[in-house]
């Protein structure tokens, strides 16, 4: 039999609240919690943002993917940064002992939680609008969720909850082993 997987994975957009819904479900779920975009400014000691503008948005991506691939937790809250869908070895990787769980928000709310789209450190195309960021991340967000959270107009403590009762039935353990 297959051993259960025992992290929690929070994948979406920039601003969907991965990072601030990720703390709480932690605490509920009594897992640990890593941030992947601050493992990324640690190690690099520098921004999101300042990778994005000395290096690029490839750059920002390939450190993103290698940051995600060298991860080994278990029972654990992971908030992801908004484009580790981009690689499909990493969300392999995260898929091997974690449940996937899309945080789908509606663009206008996304519009009006990021005030400062250009400044965000995101890892995308200079030219690239958010809805276009949207309509392109949307589809991968879809194919690697194993379960799908419509939040736009939920508060953190209520997709917390919506979360806890998803995977009540899914394949993972309870609190701790």
């Amino acid at each position: 039999m297959p051993r259960p997987r025992s992290n929690l994975v929070l994948i979406g957009m920039p601003g969907s609240g991965k990072s601030t819904v990720g703390v709480i479900l932690a605490k509920r779920t009594s897992r640990g919690f890593v941030d992947t975009d601050l493992l990324i400014q640690t190690s690099r000691k520098r921004s999101l943002q300042d990778i994005v503008d000395r290096d690029g948005y490839a750059a920002l991506r390939d450190i993103e993917e290698k940051v995600l691939l060298d991860l080994s937790v278990q029972n654990h809250v992971i908030a992801t940064g908004g484009s580790a869908v981009y690689s499909d070895k990493a969300m392999i990787h995260l898929k091997s002992d974690g449940l996937l769980i899309f945080l789908d928000v509606d663009l206008a709310t996304l519009e009006s939680r990021i005030s400062d789209f250009s400044t965000r450190g995101l890892a995308k195309r200079p030219d690239q609008t958010l809805p276009e960021l949207f309509d392109e991340r949307f589809a991968l967000y879809r194919r690697h969720a194993d379960i799908t959270i419509q939040c736009g107009s939920l508060n953190q403590e209520e997709v917390c909850a919506r979360i806890i009762e998803a995977i009540g039935s899914s394949p993972l353990p309870g609190k701790g082993e």
